[in-house]
């Protein structure tokens, strides 16, 4: 139209044309005309069909309300609970102590029940007042950097919007941490804080357990004296029932289809063999392992580099972030396990919840046979917990036998001591405890209904998508060492990723995988210098961050200084990636390397020392050029060490003191400029 428009009005017109050009000027207006109207009508034809709908959308809404498919409150009533126990769980153990804490209820004649905060409407607390006696408890773990669980961050964002009036509430919370990380148990003091702020009561101090010590005895101490503050706040008493009680039911299937039954996917049935994006914990991707390198020269341990493939999976990954893969338990393992328990591992059964309102139906995939459940769904490897050992007790026909394994999950002083000795220290798992009392021999099923589920493992993505956008890279170690039993006991997820062997068309070089999205990012301006530390495995998120920066000095932009600290035991035995690294320097993206080889003289040389002999620069590189730290690896140790040796610098250079050099170290974690990737 306009183009007509500007044409029409030309000033170029010769006079002796213009009565034939008056003719067109009229078709040409007619057009425009037309043009104008069938858009206006257009226009008002969609305006007003917007307008009509609008208030659909609240009567929509108004009428799927009082369905309340996720109100935890209506569940509680239809089915008599009074107590409801919410779990944040990254790992299964958050989940395992809320599952231990809503069993625990019947003793004191009361009824509970392990709730996900994702499946529910948590503004519903507000109403669990309306249920006599109700308490809520949280099982809150704490993940990363004080972050909340995956499952728990709607609820997180909840509590942080909300301006609900709790008043009614009666709580009480146990938050799961490890203190080698900066942010103990931020979730659990949180949630605690949160719900106090929002008027609700609290019934029982905040318990804060801490995994680098004894999770499993912190969590009993708690347990033990939260029980009578319920029974003093809601007028009960505990009825004396100290029973074993079964979740699920057994039920074996002899005549089934094998195309209904589950051989290790964690989600959909056959999901392995028919693959559907997106890619998740729910739906993991099959990748193919298409490189699998060993890194070290000498040395006992074994470091290996590897490349997942993941073309056509509609996966991204930015540098920084981490892949999860679900390993496999040890075949020789699983057998022995069948062996001493007179079983035969192709069964195909189920358990299903007896609880028949549950949201969980089985406690893994079901039907399955017990091989692929304790290959694939179950912890075998890990020392079991307390409960575990009280449950199996029943089972040993050997009174001595049957007594120490009740002492062990008792909380006397002599029994935590003694669960400490022979079962955490020791390092005995399910299958090492089975071989030491020989007349403990339960029913394969109650075992496969109390162990713990086997968990996805998280590693640093070694690469970045810039330069790798169909592959993702993983540099671990295997774990392997001896036990003060004398047993070889060997990591799952490593050993399983070492046999991971490329190969053109078997499975045995596929690995069940998605990404966790992370915090641990390169600056937004290129030009921002980088101070990276990572010792060991730990240099694996800076692999990718180093190519990156790579990529955008070949794309034209200004890269700014890109340096790394780096250690090792010995330069000729475990310095990873050494050439990879020397290519970069020689390229002048990495500016400064600096690598401290920890036992190549007499006195042991570490990253933090290097930092220190080099704090002019650092400090240089801190003030003047707003340098932002990353720092990967070790947490009890390494993360803590260099922390301290910032403080050191920051308080030297920046005439502070150490209080002031503290909060300086702590501004730049809250702007971003300081972050950690650490594990312990």
């Amino acid at each position: 139209v306009t183009a007509m428009g500007e044409s029409s009005m030309d000033p170029t017109l010769s006079a002796p044309d213009s009565t034939a050009q008056q003719d067109s000027l009229f078709s040409m207006m007619d057009l425009f005309l037309i043009s104008l109207i069938t858009g206006l009508f257009t226009y008002w034809f969609f305006f007003r069909k917007k307008k009509e709908e609008v208030p659909d959308i609240p009567k929509m809404q108004t009428v799927a309300a009082p369905v309340r498919d996720s109100s935890f409150i209506e569940k509680m009533k239809k089915t008599g609970r009074n107590i409801v126990v919410f779990y944040g769980s990254q790992t299964g153990t958050a989940e395992e102590f809320a599952n231990r804490l809503s069993k625990d209820a019947h003793r004191y004649g009361l009824r509970g029940m392990a709730a996900d905060p994702e499946e529910y409407d948590l503004s519903d607390l507000s109403r669990l007042s309306e249920i006599d006696k109700s308490l809520a408890v949280f099982c809150m773990a704490t993940y990363g950097e004080g972050d909340p669980t995956d499952n728990a961050q709607d609820f997180y964002d909840w509590l942080q919007e909300a301006d609900a009036d709790l008043s009614g509430l009666r709580f009480a919370v146990f938050g799961l941490g490890n203190k080698t990380y900066e942010h103990f148990n931020a979730m659990g003091k949180y949630v605690d804080k949160r719900l106090e702020e929002l008027g609700a009561q609290r019934i029982f101090e905040l318990g804060l357990g801490d995994d680098d010590g004894n999770l499993e005895e912190d969590f009993i101490t708690w347990r033990e004296q939260f029980w009578p503050a319920v029974c003093e706040h809601l007028g009960v008493e505990a009825t004396g029932e100290e029973s074993s009680i079964r979740q699920y039911e057994l039920v074996v299937h002899t005549d089934v289809n094998m195309n209904k039954v589950y051989t290790g996917e964690m989600g959909r049935l056959k999901s392995y063999e028919n693959q559907k994006p997106p890619f998740d914990a729910k739906n993991p991707f099959l990748a193919q392992v298409t490189e699998n390198r060993k890194l070290n020269e000498g040395g006992e341990r074994h470091l290996m580099h590897l490349e997942l493939d993941i073309s056509n999976s509609k996966i991204r990954y930015e540098s920084g972030d981490h892949v999860a893969v679900y390993p496999a338990n040890d075949s020789s393992l699983v057998n022995q396990i069948g062996e001493l328990l007179g079983t035969d591992l192709d069964t195909v059964m189920s358990l299903n919840n007896l609880d028949e309102e549950s949201n969980k139906k089985h406690p893994f995939p079901c039907p399955t046979s017990y091989r692929t459940a304790l290959t694939y769904y179950l912890d075998i490897t890990n020392p079991p917990r307390t409960n575990v050992l009280y449950e199996l007790a029943q089972y040993a026909t050997d009174t001595g036998e049957q007594e120490r394994l009740r002492k062990m999950a008792s909380s006397a002083a002599e029994g935590k001591a003694l669960y400490l000795s022979w079962v955490v220290e020791a390092r005995r798992n399910i299958l090492a405890i089975l071989q030491d009392m020989p007349s403990l021999r339960p029913p394969i099923d109650h075992l496969c209904e109390l162990l713990p589920r086997l968990q996805a493992r998280y590693y640093s993505i070694a690469s970045s998508s810039k330069v790798h956008p169909n592959a993702i890279h993983i540099c671990a170690v295997t774990v392997e060492y001896e036990t003060k039993t004398g047993r070889l006991n060997k990591g799952v997820a490593t050993n399983w990723l070492k046999s991971k062997v490329p190969d053109q068309n078997g499975s045995s070089s596929l690995v069940p995988m998605y990404v966790r999205k992370s915090q641990f990012r390169l600056p937004f301006k290129p030009s921002t210098p980088v101070i990276m530390i990572g010792p060991g495995t730990g240099i694996a998120p800076f692999m990718g961050f180093i190519q990156e920066r790579a990529w955008l000095k070949q794309q034209g932009k200004e890269v700014g200084e890109t340096v790394l600290y780096y250690g090792c035991r010995h330069e000729r035995e475990d310095y990873l990636y050494r050439e990879e690294l020397a290519r970069f320097q020689k390229e002048g993206v990495l500016t400064q390397l600096h690598v401290a080889f920890s036992r190549d003289q007499a006195e042991k040389v570490y990253v933090q020392h290097l930092l220190k002999k080099n704090k002019e620069n650092v400090w240089k590189l801190l003030n003047e050029g707003m340098a932002h730290i990353y720092v990967c690896g070790d947490a009890r140790n390494m993360a803590r060490d260099v922390q301290n040796t910032f403080y050191e610098i920051v308080s030297e250079f920046g005439n502070m003191s150490q209080p002031q050099a503290v909060d300086y170290v702590k501004k730049l974690m809250t702007k971003g400029r300081y972050s950690l990737d650490v594990w312990s």
